[in-house]
């Protein structure tokens, strides 16, 4: 797919592309606009239609079109690329292994999804049980109906596949959209049906609900696994939701689709569903795009719980913030909650959202009896196998803490116990004051010092008394080794050593040019010396804090050799700073 990236590369323009979100203004050679990442009131958000890159200083985020796209639309790359290829003109079918065969089925079950939707609304508006059912009993207006293409199966078993037919669609290719039963008739009969769209708006399937009931028959029947349609990819309602989720920073995920609709209806449009309570790790990552926390919605039920514990462990690898909004009693999802009482109890459970990790520690110690010894096992072994799966060690010991006040345990006990160690032995006791790790110089000062000795060769000199160990970031290791190395070389054509950090690279450049653009040539190599100086400073600085944390750890366990060592490598550092 690399080729087709390129193609599509060369056929737009950036500044075109992020035009369609960000209002940019011409800045000398670039283009600025307020960040749609961040609530901010002074335009920090730079593209370069010359290096087709953009940098968001608010937010700290960067990168080509494909993935200003990514951020913005919540997609993964293949969708980024399939709807820039749409917008570029690109057949993707042309860069595809073998014949390109599969790319035109899906192009085909796509276009056959389309017409279906259009036909179920035109078939609502033709039924009045249908629009009775909709518009009266379920309370959806207008709007609301046109946002999420609402319409109406017929239950006659046939009507869609013959227009689709009579328009040139064979048995397949119906089939491959998902609008066909075993038998080759219309898979959805006598139902609402509600369009499932990807994070464009593009329609990838249906969910269709029963009307009036039937014997045997579910409720809900959805659009089964297809070329277009991958349950563990969905989420309903992201297309519709997504600019108040990157505004609001946070996203609500809700059981029903029709929770989503009603939510969306009342105004309250960060919400989104995900099949039931089956949440993926691709559903997180889509998420994790557009905003830092996400909150889950959820029945307080075994499912529920066992949902959100899953939730959470899925979320350790992602990085992402995760909260549980619990509805009030009597109310049992959203939809009927904005109905009964409203939507600002809707926004209000919303709002006192709680840390889901505490919210299933509390669940679980309200179905044991902490009182007992029993139940105290129970409730300790259940909680400590989720604080395990907590890859920050501050966040675990507050969870530690929690259970210990639940319990009466001690901290060591606890600690013991989830490492599986057994209480009988010596415990090593955590320091009263908390630990904290040494923070590297700012990536935004060091991307402004590589940016400089990129754009100026003859203040590459000053790199050589930078440490590799400055930063953690591999990008920067590779460029500041790069510069150092060769303190004359041009990065125009980028050097083949670093191709695989053009991107970087270029973010740097940005990053100069809006800075530095204005300065005198001058006054640069006093910036570079400046600049330097700083970091060195404060590399040195954060070396200092580590050794003393380690000579108190040291201390602490009476290791008198590994204190005399370390102490001795922090005095020669305070003389060096002196």
């Amino acid at each position: 797919m690399q080729d087709a990236k390129e193609e599509v590369r060369a056929r737009l323009n950036i500044e075109d592309v992020i035009g369609e979100y960000v209002q940019l203004k011409r800045a000398g050679r670039n283009m600025k606009g307020l960040s749609p990442f961040t609530d901010e009131r002074t335009p920090s958000f730079m593209v370069s239609p010359e290096k087709q890159i953009w940098h968001d200083f608010s937010s700290g985020k960067g990168g080509d079109v494909f993935s200003f796209v990514m951020l913005v639309e919540g997609m993964d790359f293949r969708q980024a690329l399939e709807h820039l290829a749409r917008k570029a003109g690109v057949d993707l079918s042309l860069f595809s292994r073998g014949d390109g065969r599969t790319a035109k089925r899906r192009a085909r079950a796509a276009e056959a999804l389309e017409l279906a939707a259009k036909f179920f609304q035109q078939s609502l508006l033709r039924t009045p049980k249908a629009l009775e059912y909709v518009v009266k009993k379920r309370g959806l207006t207008r709007q609301t109906i046109q946002d999420f293409m609402v319409g109406f199966a017929p239950d006659d078993g046939s009507s869609l596949v013959t227009a689709l037919t009579k328009r040139g669609f064979s048995k397949q290719e119906l089939a491959d959209a998902g609008l066909t039963n075993r038998f080759g008739g219309d898979l959805y009969r006598g139902r609402m049906v509600v369009a499932l769209m990807d994070a464009t708006g593009r329609v990838v399937g249906f969910t269709g609900r029963i009307i009036h009931d039937e014997a045997n028959a579910p409720k809900y029947l959805n659009t089964p696994q297809t070329l277009l349609f991958d349950k563990s990819r969905h989420i309903f309602g992201l297309s519709q939701a997504k600019e108040a989720i990157r505004k609001s920073d946070e996203v609500v995920i809700v059981e029903g689709n029709l929770d989503v609709v009603s939510s969306h209806q009342a105004g309250v449009r960060q919400v989104v569903a995900t099949a039931g309570t089956a949440i993926t790790e691709q559903h997180l990552k889509a998420l994790s795009r557009l905003a830092s926390r996400i909150k889950l919605a959820f029945d307080g039920d075994r499912a529920g719980l066992n949902a959100t514990e899953r939730a959470i462990k899925l979320s350790q690898t992602i990085g992402v913030e995760l909260e549980v909004v619990s509805l009030p009693e009597g109310s049992k999802d959203p939809d009927e909650l904005i109905k009964l009482h409203g939507v600002k109890q809707w926004e209000l459970a919303i709002t006192n959202a709680v840390p889901a990790v505490a919210w299933v520690i509390q669940q679980y110690s309200q179905r044991e009896n902490v009182r007992i010894a029993e139940g105290k096992r129970r409730f300790s072994t259940a909680s400590l196998n989720l604080i395990r799966s907590l890859h920050d060690p501050v966040e675990q010991e507050h969870y530690l803490q929690m259970v210990a006040e639940k319990t009466g345990a001690s901290i060591e006990a606890l600690t013991a116990k989830m490492s599986g160690i057994t209480t009988n032995k010596t415990v090593l006791r955590h320091p009263k004051v908390k630990k904290t790790a040494p923070q590297k110089p700012s990536d935004e000062t060091l991307d402004m010092l590589l940016g400089l000795a990129v754009q100026e060769p003859g203040v590459r000199r000053w790199l050589a008394s930078v440490p590799e160990e400055i930063t953690d970031n591999v990008n920067t290791r590779e460029l500041l080794k790069y510069l150092t190395q060769n303190p004359n070389a041009a990065l125009d054509p980028m050097p083949e050593t670093l191709k695989n950090i053009e991107e970087y690279v270029k973010i740097v450049q940005l990053k100069f040019d809006t800075r530095y653009a204005d300065w005198d040539k001058d006054d640069l190599p006093g910036e570079m010396a400046r600049l330097v100086k700083h970091v060195i400073s404060k590399h040195r600085e954060n070396k200092i804090q580590q050794l003393m944390s380690n000579l108190r750890d040291a201390e602490t366990a009476n290791n008198e050799s590994l204190a005399h060592d370390l102490r001795h490598q922090l005095n020669a550092l305070i003389k060096e700073k002196a």
